[in-house]
């Protein structure tokens, strides 16, 4: 297989319990090679070796996390480098609250990297410190703070795809406000104006993905008006997004407990976005299986 066509690196990293490790499982299961907390000079050998011809790695993923701070360089200018070298690199970035970190490193009695004989809140506060750069740099960042395991599974799996480097990739996420509203979304907006089918006996049990609930929904006054005008202004802000640099775009749509209304319109809306084909679209029901 030659190599002269770019190559794009997955750069996995985040705040420690942010979930990197489970990252980097959904990546192997994906079939790419995963590799763990390298120092910045030998990412970028790495990826020298990944790019030649003949080597036998078609996709690969690195996890680098604050501990790579120990070595010269860092992750901010090896991601510079990387592109200096005529790849791609795709930062995912992965991130939770302080109050769901600490209770993550209690549960597993585990010693923040940055605690240093202080607090776990001091040590969090400056791997947030540290990580600032990267995370302005990231393409994706995902909030775990309210993710499963199986959550985040998905939502790695949704916001990355394929990851093709000639198409912006837009993930259309239903929420409920009652969990919280998603801080990793570019975009939110709220479709509670629409009437709730969990006050319909016969629609409570089904959910936005569901034939009659659907239906329902999208009949209502004003439906097929919001969405309309939703794919309107999206296509009005694409041309900005991509000129600055912008190709991984999150929009949340969210109702009271993100089990019908949201769903059924991101549902809509992404079978809306998918007609423009210099867009890769996924869908994500953060709260569908939540009470």
């Amino acid at each position: 297989m030659s190599r002269d066509s770019i190559i794009r690196p997955v750069i996995i990293t985040g705040m420690s319990g942010g979930g990197l490790s489970t990252a980097a499982k959904v990546f192997e299961d994906k079939g790419y090679f995963v590799s763990q907390n390298l120092p910045p000079q030998l990412i970028l050998e790495l990826i020298a070796l990944a790019a030649q011809d003949g080597s036998p790695v078609d996709n690969l993923a690195i996890v680098s996390d604050v501990r790579a701070r120990m070595f010269n360089g860092s992750l901010l200018g090896t991601v510079k480098q990387i592109r200096d070298m005529g790849h791609e690199p795709f930062v995912l970035f992965l991130e939770a609250r302080d109050d769901v970190l600490i209770r993550r490193f209690d549960s597993v009695r585990r010693t923040h990297p940055l605690q240093d004989g202080d607090t776990l809140s001091l040590g969090i506060q400056r791997e947030r410190e540290e990580l600032e750069g990267i995370r302005a740099a990231a393409d994706v960042i995902i909030d775990t703070s309210n993710l499963s395991v199986h959550d985040l599974r998905r939502a790695v799996e949704v916001s990355v795809g394929q990851l093709p480097v000639d198409k912006q990739h837009v993930t259309v996420q239903s929420f409920g406000f009652k969990h919280g509203s998603p801080h990793d979304a570019d975009i939110i907006l709220d479709v509670r104006f629409l009437p709730n089918p969990y006050w319909i006996p016969e629609l409570r049990n089904f959910r936005g993905v569901d034939k009659p609930v659907a239906d329902y929904v999208l009949s209502q006054p004003g439906a097929t008006e919001f969405v309309d005008k939703v794919v309107d202004l999206f296509g009005s802000m694409l041309g900005g997004y991509r000129h600055e640099g912008k190709d991984f775009i999150t929009v949340g749509i969210g109702c009271t407990g993100g089990h019908h209304r949201s769903v059924a319109v991101s549902e809509a809306l992404a079978a809306r976005l998918r007609e423009d084909e210099s867009i890769d679209v996924r869908v994500l029901h953060r709260d569908l299986e939540r009470d």
